[in-house]
């Protein structure tokens, strides 16, 4: 925890801010806040972010937010949470702000987990963040390949559940009788080849975190006997008629339109409600181009069978950020695990890309809402670059990587314009 002054000078830091985001040769107190965390030399909201202080002197009242600071160890996700002291007539005097280091996440290139620090991303993860600690719910909607499974083993790892298990239900193509066996598990002698009591995946979840993926797929026979479970923790093994009380927290994950289910019949309206206490909506890959070097460094790190390290032809990353990516982050690895295969010296090119790769060649599916390409650099004039600016939520580099241009290019046009 740190203490800021209304101009933005920190007064104070706790000996837990010190050993986390104090170094002995970077000295903070008396600095700007935003040029220890960000490097910027504008408070957060001039430079393009949410900046905490700024709501909370508007509000007169706490303001939290998602951030990525720079730290001793590089860049990280950081829960910002920041509270004014008022004078006796409701002057605000001074802030008193907690900082978290996420840590379910990597704001640069990681061997495992969840990582990116796009705006999109940040907002999910922020979600993850808020819901993590009550047992809520969680509902993960997004198109197939977006990393629904990290991100509830994220909602896991943030709640009080974290040191229980994590067990994984696949919902689609299981059968109604498979399903409940798999989920309730059964008692010797109840069907043929049930020559042993079985614990389901209910019982094996218990003190942790139960992720039925694919709701969508759930058998409508079965919804019924879900919202039991999920409203009371009541279940019975099949072939048994003793009741049994379960204890886990739940996350559900679909990419199927749920509401339009209900509307159609195919999905109980009751159990939608209740798994849908807290949706967090996941963005598919195109609206995440800034992150695609990172998650392109992350993979290449993460294995393969490649004996020396990989890198990516300038020209084929590019590619890479221009694609429309239908499969999201699984049609990523996969073109990374095929084009690796070629690089005999270590480096993709776009020959080691699939044909017509990265030339709007690919075609999404009818169920996904592709957004219009950006202007491209040179056609973006001023008029239009500083309505972009106004509107724009992330950082100048993000929004040089929307444009296709150079972050010092973007620099140089905005300083021009007086809006650097």
């Amino acid at each position: 925890m740190i203490v800021l002054d209304p101009e933005y000078n920190i007064l104070a830091a706790n000996t837990a801010y010190k050993r986390q985001f104090g170094t002995v040769d970077k000295p903070y107190i008396g600095h700007k806040c935003f040029r220890i965390s960000h490097h910027y030399d504008v408070p957060c909201d001039q430079a393009g972010e949410h900046c905490p202080m700024k709501r909370a002197f508007e509000s007169k009242g706490p303001d939290r937010v998602l951030h990525i600071h720079h730290t001793p160890r590089g860049p990280e996700h950081v829960d910002v949470e920041l509270r004014p002291i008022l004078d006796a007539s409701r002057e605000v005097v001074a802030y008193v702000e907690r900082l978290a280091t996420v840590r379910t996440a990597s704001a640069r290139p990681s061997a495992e987990g969840l990582v990116g620090r796009s705006p999109s991303f940040n907002a999910a993860l922020s979600a993850v963040q808020r819901v993590g600690p009550s047992m809520l719910p969680v509902l993960l909607l997004g198109e197939s390949g977006t990393g629904k499974e990290l991100f509830a083993r994220a909602v896991h790892e943030a709640s009080e559940q974290a040191r229980g298990p994590f067990v994984v239900v696949d919902c689609s193509g299981l059968t109604e009788t498979l399903f409940e066996s798999e989920l309730f598990g059964y008692e010797k002698g109840a069907f043929t080849g049930a020559n042993t009591r079985k614990k389901g995946l209910v019982e094996t979840a218990e003190g942790g975190t139960l992720f039925l993926d694919e709701m969508g797929d759930v058998p409508l026979s079965m919804q019924v006997k879900l919202l039991r479970l999920i409203e009371s923790g009541a279940f019975r093994r099949v072939g048994s008629v003793e009741t049994q009380q379960a204890d886990f927290r739940l996350v559900a994950a679909t990419h199927k339109p749920l509401q339009q289910m209900v509307a159609d019949g195919r999905f109980r309206q009751d159990l939608y409600y209740r798994i849908s206490a807290f949706p967090i909506h996941l963005p598919p890959l195109r609206d995440r181009a800034a992150d695609i070097p990172m998650l392109v460094d992350s993979f290449l790190q993460r294995g393969g069978h490649t004996k020396h390290r990989v890198s990516v032809q300038p020209e084929a990353m590019a590619r890479l950020q221009v694609h429309d990516w239908p499969g999201n982050i699984r049609e990523l690895r996969n073109v990374l695990d095929r084009a690796r295969l070629f690089a005999d010296d270590g480096i993709i090119r776009t020959e080691h890309l699939p044909d017509g790769f990265g030339h709007g060649s690919s075609t999404p599916s009818a169920a996904l809402t592709v957004e219009p390409p950006v202007q491209e650099a040179a056609s973006t004039d001023d008029e239009a670059l500083a309505r972009l600016l106004a509107t724009f939520q992330g950082t100048r580099r993000e929004l040089a990587t929307q444009l296709r241009m150079s972050e010092r290019t973007l620099y140089r046009r905005l300083k021009t314009l007086g809006l650097a």
